[in-house]
C-alpha cells in the first residue's frame, strides 16, 4: 500500500465541506481510500490510528489542510490527486471577482450582510465555541453543527445566547427549519402551525416527516443539541424555545423532542409546559406519561404517536396512512428462518431511530447492546462484535470522531452489513435511510450492493436473512422517499413506514423468533 500524502499550509476549509470531499473522492475509480481533513491533532491521531500518519502529516499545523489518498494497484495517483484537487476547488467559495464577496471573519460578515442574524458554526470542535462567541457577541443566532465541544464552553455560551435574546443551538445540533428553510440536515415539509423544539436531529426530523406526511405542516422546528437536557445544561435551550414558540402567532401546537433527559431537568421543562399556554406534545424516548399528564401536556410513546397527536390538536384533516401490520410481517419471516436464528440486529445512521427501535425490544424484555445503551451493562464500545440483539448508532461522537456522518459517508455502515451476515444466529438487520438536505444524494443505491451481498452470502449458507428499512423523507425530498422505498423492496427488503412501526416490527421479529 502507497500513502500519497499533500499538505497546504494556511488553507481552510470547514468540517462540513472536507466531509463532502472525503465522501466523493471516496467514489473515484482508482481510490481505496481517501481523506481530506484540516491539520489537528484529534484528525492526525485517526490517520495514526488508520496507519495513514506520515512524517509530512505529522508536521501540519491546525491551519493547514491535508491531503490523503491510497490508491489502488495501478491507478494514476497523480490524476486521482488532481481529480480530489478538483472538488476541493469546486467546494472553495467564490472569489470578489466572481461577483460574490468572501468574509473571512463572523464580525466583518455581519456587518457586510444587511440583515444577516443567524450564522451556522462547522469548524472543528476545537475553534467552534470561539466562533460561535463572536457571532453571539455581534447579535446573531446560532447553529453549531461542530461537535466535540467542551461541555463548559456550551453552558457558557447558552448563558450568553440566553441573556441577549438569542439561540445557541447547538453544538452538536444537525437540524433545524427556520422560516421554512432547512438548515444542515433537514427534510422538505409543508409549512403549518406545528412548532418542534428538539434535543435530537434525526428525532426532530422524524416527527416532521411523519406531521407532513399526515397532512399537517411545521412552523418552525428549533434544534438545541443533544445534550441540552443533561444535568449539567439544564435545558437552557429547550426553555427558550418553548417560549419563543409559545409567542410566536403562526404556531399553535408545541411538539418537545428528546432522548431521555435528566430527571432534574425534565421536572424544569415540564414546568414550562405548564405555563406555555398552548398545546405541547412531549415525547422523551422513555419518558414519564404521569408527569407530562400532570404538567397539562400531551405524552406521547413514540414519534408516530407525537406527530398524530400534533396534527390532531393543530385542527388539521389528517390524510390518510396506509398501516403496517407488524405482528403479521413478523410471523411470515421467522416461518422463513433456519434453526438458531434468532437475534435481530440494528445498524443506524440516526440516533433516535435507533433508541426508538431499541426501547422497543427492550420492552419485550429482551436484552439488547448498544454503543448507546444507557445501562453499562450492557453498552459497547464502537467497532465491538455484536452480541445477541445489537443496535448500532453510527452517528455517535465514536464512529464520527474524523470522519464524515453516516447520512454523508455510509462506508462503516456498509462495512458492517456484509459482516453481520456471517453470523448463523442473525434473524434480521434493520436499517434507517435518512433523506433531506446535507444527506447522501442516494443512500440506498450506495448501500444495496451491500445488502445483495448480505443477501447471497445468508442463502449460500441456507438460511433466510430479513433485512427491514425504514426511509426517513417526504415526497418533496429528492430523492424522494417512495423512489428509494421502491428500490429497497424490489431489493427483497422489507420498508416499514415509519420510525415507530420499525420498533414495533423489530420486536416482534426478536419475540417470536425466539420463542
Amino acid at each position: 500500500m502507497s500513502i500519497t500524502a499533500v499538505v497546504r499550509k494556511n488553507t481552510y476549509f470547514d468540517s462540513v465541506s472536507l466531509m463532502s470531499v472525503s465522501t466523493r473522492a471516496n467514489g473515484l475509480d482508482g481510490v481505496d481510500q481517501a481523506f481530506t481533513a484540516m491539520g489537528t491533532e484529534m484528525n492526525k491521531g485517526v490517520l495514526e490510528n488508520l496507519g495513514l500518519l506520515t512524517d509530512e502529516l505529522r508536521a501540519a499545523e491546525s491551519g493547514d489542510l491535508m491531503i490523503v489518498l491510497v490508491a489502488e494497484d495501478g491507478a494514476d495517483t497523480e490524476a486521482l490527486l488532481a481529480e480530489i484537487e478538483d472538488l476541493l476547488t469546486r467546494k472553495a467559495p467564490a472569489s470578489a471577482g466572481g461577483g460574490e464577496v468572501t468574509y473571512r471573519t463572523i464580525a466583518s460578515a455581519a456587518a457586510g450582510i444587511d440583515g444577516a442574524n443567524l450564522a451556522v458554526v462547522a469548524v472543528n470542535g476545537a475553534y467552534a465555541a470561539r466562533e460561535a462567541r463572536k457571532a453571539l457577541e455581534s447579535g446573531l443566532h446560532v447553529m453549531m453543527f461542530s461537535d466535540n465541544v467542551a461541555v463548559e464552553d456550551e453552558i457558557a455560551l447558552k448563558n450568553l445566547a440566553h441573556d441577549k435574546g438569542l439561540f445557541m443551538m447547538g453544538p452538536d445540533c444537525g437540524t433545524a427549519i427556520i422560516n421554512n428553510i432547512a438548515l444542515c440536515f433537514g427534510n422538505k415539509v409543508r409549512p403549518g402551525s406545528i412548532g418542534i423544539v428538539a434535543a435530537s436531529g434525526t428525532g426532530s426530523q422524524e416527527v416532521s416527516v411523519r406531521v407532513h406526511a399526515l397532512g399537517g405542516g411545521v412552523s418552525q422546528l428549533i434544534g438545541t443539541g443533544g445534550r441540552d437536557l443533561s444535568e449539567q445544561v439544564g435545558g437552557i435551550m429547550m426553555v427558550d424555545g418553548i417560549r419563543a414558540l409559545a409567542a410566536d402567532p403562526a404556531t399553535d401546537v408545541i411538539v418537545l423532542v428528546s432522548k431521555p433527559p435528566a430527571a432534574s431537568v425534565e421536572k424544569k421543562v415540564l414546568a414550562e409546559v405548564a405555563t406555555a399556554g398552548k398545546p405541547v406534545v412531549v415525547w422523551f424516548i422513555d419518558g414519564s406519561e404521569e408527569a407530562v399528564t400532570a404538567a397539562g401536556g400531551h405524552f406521547a410513546a413514540g414519534s408516530l404517536q407525537a406527530a398524530r397527536k400534533a396534527v390532531e390538536l393543530a385542527g388539521v384533516e389528517g390524510s390518510a396512512v396506509e398501516e403496517f401490520d407488524a405482528e403479521a410481517a413478523a410471523d411470515a419471516v421467522v416461518s422463513r428462518l433456519a434453526e438458531g436464528q434468532k437475534y435481530v440486529r440494528g445498524l443506524f445512521c440516526g440516533g433516535t431511530l435507533c433508541d426508538e427501535t431499541m426501547y422497543a425490544v427492550r420492552d419485550a424484555g429482551l436484552d439488547v447492546w448498544s454503543n448507546i445503551q444507557k445501562n453499562a451493562d450492557f453498552r459497547l464500545p464502537a467497532g465491538s462484535a455484536s452480541r445477541g440483539h445489537t443496535f448500532l448508532d453510527f452517528g455517535d461522537d465514536d464512529f464520527t470522531n474524523g470522519r464524515p456522518h453516516p447520512m454523508i459517508d455510509p462506508a462503516l455502515r456498509i462495512e458492517r452489513i456484509v459482516e453481520e451476515a456471517k453470523d448463523p444466529e442473525v434473524a434480521a438487520i434493520v436499517m434507517d435511510f435518512v433523506l433531506g438536505f446535507g444527506s447522501h444524494e442516494d443512500p440506498v443505491g450506495t448501500t444495496l450492493p451491500a445488502i445483495e451481498e448480505a443477501q447471497r452470502l445468508a442463502k449460500d449458507a441456507g438460511r433466510h436473512l430479513e433485512f427491514v428499512a425504514y426511509v426517513l423523507g417526504t415526497d418533496l425530498d429528492t430523492p424522494s422517499v417512495a423512489a428509494q422505498s421502491a428500490a429497497l423492496r424490489a431489493a427483497g427488503v422489507t420498508v416499514t413506514l415509519s420510525s415507530t412501526e420499525t420498533g414495533l416490527f423489530a420486536r416482534e421479529i426478536a419475540k417470536k423468533a425466539q420463542a
